[in-house]
């Protein structure tokens, strides 16, 4: 018996997944709301370990199941050799892996890369903002944990022979920032 098998993932925990697959009949629904760009994505996991042979799995758009076409297509690899057919509704593709429809393999491929594109040209203009602001005198990023005159006395008290761990937590900080800012300086 074949089931509808849905995937819903939206990047942070404030967006909503109500108008994915919204009005799609589906038997079982594996939700998210963590980046694609992670590979920590327990829920896609688990509905990977689910679906089954002859299920379709139902996803609302190519960029909620991947972020680059590699992983894209190496996924759909994966499905499709289980035999479960997949459904982006967005694009209104079907890939079933039974059939072989250069076509739509094409049209895949072309959406998967203009994706990959977009998110690259948005790094590249987030990157280059920051830069800017740099070039200003701001700031970008977290707050330093330690003050330039913290860490002149704690490498001090180093070198004077007290532990980097008791400092650490005496700073409340991990040994591994105290480390860190220490080579850094």
């Amino acid at each position: 018996m074949s089931s509808n098998i849905g995937y819903i993932r939206v990047s942070t925990v404030d967006q909503n997944t109500d108008r994915q697959l919204d009005g799609v009949d589906l038997d079982e629904v594996f939700e998210e709301k963590v980046s694609a760009a992670t590979t920590k994505r327990p829920k896609l996991k688990e509905c990977l370990r689910y679906v089954r042979k002859g299920d379709t799995l139902h996803v609302h758009s190519i960029d909620r199941l991947a972020r680059n076409l590699a992983d894209l297509l190496s996924l759909l690899n994966e499905l499709t050799g289980k035999g479960v057919a997949v459904k982006f509704h967005k694009e209104n593709l079907t890939f079933t892996g039974e059939e072989n429809n250069p076509f739509q393999t094409l049209q895949l491929q072309i959406i998967g890369a203009v994706a990959q594109f977009e998110r690259e040209i948005i790094k590249e203009r987030q990157r280059e903002g920051i830069a800017k602001a740099q070039a200003k005198g701001k700031h970008c990023g977290r707050k330093a944990k330690l003050t330039p005159e913290q860490v002149v006395e704690i490498k001090g008290r180093i070198e004077d022979g007290e532990e980097k761990k008791a400092l650490a937590i005496e700073y409340g900080v991990s040994r591994q920032t105290l480390y860190r800012v220490i080579a850094k300086h």
